[in-house]
């Protein structure tokens, strides 16, 4: 971004900045929690940018200042205090740059949301199943160690304990940051409680990763919506209980079915199956925005396909790669015990330098506002 293109920002920035600070003395907004949150917000960010931008201005007028010392400098000491002033003066620009850009680095706006996670048993039949709660107890294990609430909405087990398909709620306050890199096919490598012959086998699971979605975010149509309830049933089929608790809800236009079946009460089951429901299409009105504007990755969960993997866990060798990053770390074991803050810190860092390599003009075009806030999902 040249000077000019800068000080244009810079004053579009001082003007958006004037209305947000008009907009907190409006009754309006001070009557709406929720708005006078997004309008505060939207003020620290754009008085951090106007003060970043100006400093870069301030940088390059000192800068200017010192070639002309050089310039002008004759020889001996005085050229080379002009010389040691205009390195100064090139350092403070580039750190003033740096500031200016890591403020334009856009910002999740699910950040602080609690996460809804899904884990199911893909390909490998039983063995798959297992791995899926090696996954589940990692990701317990992980909130632990972080300090998180997890509550399991909804669990199915195999025959043989593994996980057919697991859903749980993670509270944290940087829950979803840390959590949402992890949605996609895992594969395992290694010898299957149930081989006999002590061959290596390649299985699945599935992770996916949603922010919670509130109640307010999306509206749903009571008349979209068909209601079965039946009695809970453990693996194989047995029942657990006398009494038609259990809730299966199936959103008609999508064809989203959410199955709840751990609580007693079938109101309680019928809120949690709800919460599910909310998060699944806020997340399918997403995709179907970024599909759209063709600018973001691809779903999540894929066909949960061995070849589709993000991450493979080898057994044999005690190691973990994450294919997005080819990072590669030989600590299986204490991975599964939790110790996820590696591979999760070398995601983030990934994330950032990505979006650090955007265009300075593209990135402070893309800052958000009020008015370019995420919509309601209908």
């Amino acid at each position: 971004m040249e000077a000019p293109e800068l000080a244009a920002q810079t004053a579009t920035w001082r003007a958006e900045h004037q209305a947000v600070l008009e907009a907190l003395s409006d009754p309006a907004v001070l009557r709406d929690p929720a708005r006078l949150r997004q309008v505060s917000r939207r003020e620290k960010e754009l008085a951090a940018l106007v003060e970043a931008a100006e400093a870069v201005q301030r940088a390059e007028a000192d800068r200017a200042v010192a070639r002309e010392l050089v310039a002008h400098a004759g020889g001996g000491p005085d050229r080379d205090l002009a010389r040691e002033e205009l390195e100064h003066a090139e350092t403070a620009l580039e750190e003033a740059w740096a500031a200016l850009r890591s403020l334009l680095v856009p910002k999740d706006p699910d950040d602080g949301r609690d996460v809804i996670l899904e884990i199911r048993g893909a390909e490998g039949g039983e063995e798959a199943n297992l791995f899926a709660r090696d996954l589940f107890e990692m990701y317990r294990r992980y909130a632990e160690r972080r300090g998180w609430d997890v509550e399991v909405l909804s669990l199915t087990l195999s025959d043989l304990q593994g996980i057919d398909q697991v859903t749980l709620v993670v509270k944290g306050p940087d829950a979803w940051q840390r959590l949402k890199h992890e949605g996609g096919p895992h594969r395992v490598q290694r010898v299957p409680a149930t081989e006999s012959q002590g061959r290596i086998h390649t299985s699945s699971a599935t992770v996916t990763v949603l922010p919670q979605a509130e109640e307010v975010e999306v509206e749903i149509d009571p008349a979209d919506l068909r209601v079965d309830v039946f009695r809970s049933t453990g693996p194989g089929g047995q029942s657990v209980n006398t009494t038609d608790s259990a809730v299966r809800i199936t959103h008609l236009p999508t064809g989203i079915v959410v199955s709840m079946q751990d609580e007693k009460s079938q109101i309680q089951n019928r809120q949690k199956a709800m919460a599910v429901l909310r998060s699944r299409l806020r997340r399918l009105e997403e995709e179907r925005q970024q599909a759209e504007a063709s600018s973001l990755r691809r779903s999540q969960v894929g066909s949960g396909g061995r070849s589709e993997k993000i991450r493979t866990y080898n057994f044999k060798e005690n190691r973990v790669t994450d294919h997005r990053i080819q990072l590669t770390l030989y600590k299986l074991d204490r991975i599964l015990e939790g110790d996820l803050d590696e591979l999760v810190d070398a995601l983030l860092a990934a994330e950032r330098a990505e979006q650090l390599a955007q265009p300075l003009a593209e990135a402070a075009s893309a800052t958000p506002t009020p008015s370019g806030a995420r919509r309601a999902l209908t």
